[in-house]
């Protein structure tokens, strides 16, 4: 057995003693199982130490620490209230919101980490405010920021068209990549709506503001009200609506503030191609010193133990891509056979290597061994296009950074129960999207 398949072993070893013993914490036990790996395969304890996500730290910690500030002023309250008048309150619409938003910053050229960055709070701050479910939320967001990938200004359309000829891509590629994109986008949208409103996980009906009488208070949020109210929604039966409480509203000039210094963030990472997590670190502080806030609260409200889970298994990650563990896992998948069959296995070896590793590095990879199969008749936009959605479909899952970001934007008591449910998710999708975007886009 190599290095290779030890490391895999103990990754799976790792998930099965997280869900046989209840208080063992992943990200904890995956620092010292990559200290003892490497000992066992003669890395370094200071180069196991540099794959630790220093930016994911950063990242995440300075998006939460601006969206935190924004919470505890009330902006973010007034700002998903707005939100939820473009839709007119149709609660089955409100998920689509960020994912309109998703896919119109990523289609610009946002990067997809930056896009979820600002996606992931507003997607799930809706969840919570609107008591939907936060995997629904979290697959409709991320399924927004995917769909833009592929167009010709965002990094994944980019890099097809740079091999445009290497890939005998036809003029019309552009155009067709990016359509394909939103087009199966819009289709996980739309399936995922429906499987919600179905089992319940999405109300029905509409949004209706309840009043406030004198001396009654609006809490901000579910978890600021007392035990025995009920906030969020509460269905009335016939009449299809559902009521929720009045959220706490900023001062104008505090609101104003507080969305400029959002709009500042927001057009430095994507205009200046800025790191958004300094960004938001930087103006979260500047927001602390002028409006007077109470910087204790946003440092004790970040979501640290999310830092740890994700950053203990991305350390792990990391060292088993050093020892080879992914193109052992390549190896295991390919299938020799006909250019059908090559391209199904190309788009599991995408989507299993892509669960835990960069897409886009997966993505960079997979490109050059399309044009063998191209030349035996596969279409190239097909063939680009299922081995795109095949690795970017398992990102949805709790073991990178966009997994990061959505647990970090969740409500605290939801977020052991979203870690299991979008690692389930990913899991389900490893085996199921290659054959979906195979079946979909390889027969084109």
């Amino acid at each position: 057995m190599t290095l290779a398949d030890v490391s895999i072993a103990v990754l799976v070893g790792l998930f099965v003693l997280a869900g046989v013993v209840p208080r063992v914490h992943l990200g904890l036990t995956a620092l010292p199982a990559a200290f003892l790996l490497g000992l066992g395969a003669g890395v370094p304890a200071d180069e196991v130490t540099d794959f630790f996500p220093a930016n994911f730290v950063v990242l995440v910690v300075g998006v939460m620490a601006l969206f935190g500030t924004a919470h505890a002023n009330g902006t973010l309250d007034w700002l998903l209230e707005s939100l939820l008048r473009l839709v007119g309150g149709r609660l089955v619409l409100v998920p689509v919101v960020p994912f309109v938003i998703g896919a119109v910053l990523t289609a610009i050229g946002t990067l997809p980490a930056a896009s979820v960055a600002i996606v992931a709070p507003i997607a799930l701050g809706l969840a919570a405010r609107y008591r939907y479910s936060p995997l629904i939320a979290s697959v409709v967001g991320v399924t927004g920021i995917l769909s833009g990938v592929m167009s010709p200004f965002a990094m994944y359309g980019l890099a097809t068209l740079e091999m445009s000829d290497e890939l005998e891509l036809p003029a019309s590629a552009p155009v067709s990549l990016f359509l394909g994109g939103i087009g199966m986008g819009a289709a996980i949208c739309v399936a995922a709506l429906v499987v919600g409103v179905w089992s319940g996980a999405i109300p029905r009906g509409t949004v209706a503001r309840e009043r406030v009488g004198p001396g009654r208070h609006a809490p901000t949020s579910p978890a600021d009200s007392d035990q025995g109210a009920q906030p969020g929604l509460g269905h009335t039966g016939a009449a299809g609506t559902a009521t929720r409480t009045v959220p706490r509203v900023a001062r104008p000039a505090t609101r104003l503030l507080t969305l400029g210094a959002m709009a500042v963030v927001v057009v430095l990472a994507v205009g200046f191609d800025l790191d958004i997590g300094y960004l938001g670190l930087t103006a979260a502080v500047l927001l602390h010193l002028v409006l007077r806030l109470d910087a204790h609260t946003t440092v004790t409200g970040l979501p640290w133990n999310v830092v740890l889970l994700i950053g203990g298994l991305l350390t792990y990650v990391g060292l088993m891509e050093e020892l080879g563990a992914f193109e052992r896992l390549s190896e295991l998948l390919t299938v020799q056979g006909a250019p059908l069959l090559s391209l199904l296995g190309l788009c599991y070896v995408a989507g299993v290597t892509s669960f835990a590793a960069s897409s886009i590095a997966v993505f960079v990879t997979m490109m050059p061994l399309l044009p063998p199969l191209i030349a035996s008749g596969i279409s190239p936009v097909g063939a680009v296009l299922a081995v795109a959605f095949s690795m970017m479909l398992t990102d949805i899952n709790p073991l990178g950074i966009t997994g990061g970001l959505l647990l970090g934007s969740a409500e605290p008591a939801e977020r052991e129960r979203l870690f299991r449910h979008l690692l389930v998710y990913g899991l389900v999708s490893v085996a199921v999207a290659p054959l979906v975007a195979w079946a979909v886009f390889g027969w084109w």
